[in-house]
């Protein structure tokens, strides 16, 4: 599967944003899959993880109650709804994917098999 991340941009902290994952070239409700991040410097850490029907998700501690990831399998996208944001969220946001069976959720960066390019998200005032 190929997957095309989309919808950084430049936000003020405690502003929202929402990032899209498109996938092609298999069937999408295979997949568990979820978001990382990268900050400079910095290794690409969990973000959050969803189950292939989307009945399941996890969430890194920080991201907890201000982020929210989703799907729509007809639609082959992910989401990231990301609100409150702050400085320390400014990265590169990428999304992965990785074959998995029903109901699983996976915060193991080293699992995912299938990424997408990357998109800044960069929280400044």
């Amino acid at each position: 599967v190929q997957l095309q991340a989309s919808g950084g941009g430049l936000v003020q902290p405690r502003n929202s944003l929402r990032l899209s994952c498109a996938g092609s070239g298999g069937i999408f409700s295979d997949y568990a899959m979820g978001w990382f991040r990268q900050a400079p410097g910095k290794e690409r850490e969990f973000v959050a993880a969803i189950s292939r029907a989307g009945t399941r998700n996890d969430y890194e501690q920080s991201v907890k109650g201000r982020f929210f990831i989703s799907r729509e399998n007809a639609k082959n996208t992910l989401y990231l709804q990301m609100d409150g944001l702050k400085p320390e969220d400014t990265a590169v946001y990428f999304c992965a994917a990785r074959t998995a069976v029903t109901g699983e959720v996976d915060n193991s960066r080293a699992r995912y098999r299938y990424w997408g390019q990357g998109t800044q998200v960069t929280v400044s005032s």
